[in-house]
């Protein structure tokens, strides 16, 4: 990450330094907590508000590392983070700013508000909780299709009249004419391929990429898939292409970004990236 984006909330005589990026995250950001730590330290914990603990990977330079997710549904206002180490204890307040997302009106006709199965829904559950030792991904993300983007990150919804109060838009649609080639985003391994033969009749035809270390993509309403479980892909490789599958009303492609099971923006890992 650029230094500007990066903000030293620590000095080297306290034993440790805590690098928080970006300085003044958002809804819907993800929030990197880097440490430099001596050489030899264990690794810190990291955990946030009511004591939810996030997971610590070490980077070059004895320095580790967590990933913090926020989504529409965070309140916004002060984040408190607690970063414990050889050094001590130390609470880090963190300011995430507001964001007003669009809100859309949907009629759904009948048979359409209970699409899924419990078979389609458990391997994405599954799917969503890996957390990878390895990191494959490398710097900014590529853009997974060309095409228009038809529904941002975070777009609220009333179906049928009815708010949704826990959903939001879990990602980006890039609408699309029917086979156009879909690509990885990031390097990283298949872990789930999801068909609508085998059940998935809401998200349709899937592939979930592992990029490792807790961050993940989905991408969902696929006429083709290319690739198997287990594969390794590298950034730009095609893995399948655009469809209507599934709960679809075009051909699109959606891209979902997860990081620990929670749908973040991919926007900014598409135009700055992390380490």
């Amino acid at each position: 990450m650029a230094g500007s984006a990066s903000l030293v909330l620590a000095k080297r005589a306290n034993a440790y330094d805590v690098v928080l990026s970006p300085t003044s995250p958002q809804l819907g950001d993800t929030i990197s907590v880097t440490v430099q730590a001596s050489p030899g330290s264990a690794l810190p914990v990291v955990t946030v508000n009511n004591g939810t603990r996030y997971p610590v990977f070490p980077l070059s330079g004895n320095r580790f590392r967590a990933l913090i997710p926020t989504s529409p549904l965070n309140a916004p206002g002060n984040l408190t983070i607690q970063v414990v180490g050889e050094g001590g204890s130390r609470n880090l307040a963190v300011g995430l700013r507001n964001r007003t997302f669009p809100t859309q009106r949907i009629t759904l006709p009948p048979g359409q508000s209970s699409l899924g199965t419990d078979h389609e829904f458990a391997r994405v559950a599954a799917f969503k909780e890996l957390v990878t030792p390895e990191r494959f991904w490398s710097g900014a993300m590529v853009r997974p299709n060309p095409g228009r983007v038809s529904t941002i990150y975070g777009v609220r919804r009333y179906y049928n009249g009815v708010f949704a109060q826990d959903y939001y838009h879990r990602g980006v649609d890039y609408a699309a004419p029917t086979g156009s080639p879909v690509v990885a985003p990031a390097a990283g391994l298949i872990g789930l391929v999801g068909r609508v033969s085998d059940g998935f009749e809401l998200h349709g035809n899937t592939v979930g990429i592992d990029h490792g270390q807790g961050v993940l993509s989905i991408m969902i309403h696929l006429s083709r898939i290319d690739v198997n479980e287990g594969d390794f892909v590298q950034a730009g490789q095609v893995i399948g292409a655009v469809g209507s599958t599934g709960a679809s009303t075009g051909p699109h492609l959606h891209w979902g970004l997860y990081v620990h099971g929670v749908a973040v923006d991919p926007v900014p890992w598409r135009e700055r990236g992390f380490e």
